[in-house]
């Protein structure tokens, strides 16, 4: 039995976590671009953070989800790019969606459930670290 789930193993991955890649990808591209085209509807939480600069450190972060997102779908280093994007996902998460910060039971509910989509992604991410 044990034996048949390892080969199941060997031969299912290669077919499992190549596509399961390409699919975390879309979002930290699109996010990423976003994020580099328009930093303007981030920075006011970047700011509240205490982090300086705060359009400048959406670009960045941007631009690393962009890198990141590539990398993972096509490249040749995706545990590099899961790490990196992991490195990305959670400040951006803890910032980018404080639910427990929001005034309104309507926003809270809204970062909520961003907050958990990218726990989620961020469980995907980890898969892709095996």
């Amino acid at each position: 039995m044990l034996k048949a789930l390892v080969a199941r193993d060997i031969v299912l991955a290669p077919l499992v976590t190549r596509p399961a890649r390409v699919a975390l990808a879309p979002l930290f591209i699109v996010g990423g671009l976003d994020a580099l085209i328009g930093p303007g509807p981030k920075s006011p939480k970047v700011e509240a953070a205490g982090i300086p600069q705060p359009a400048l450190a959406v670009r960045a972060n941007g631009a690393a989800m962009v890198v990141g997102g590539v990398v993972l779908a096509v490249g040749p280093w995706p545990r590099l790019a899961a790490a990196g994007l992991i490195a990305s996902l959670v400040p951006t998460t803890v910032v980018g969606h404080a639910f427990w910060a929001e005034d309104t039971n309507e926003a809270r509910k809204t970062q909520l459930l961003q907050f958990c989509k990218n726990l989620g992604v961020l469980g995907g991410l980890l898969l892709a670290l095996r």
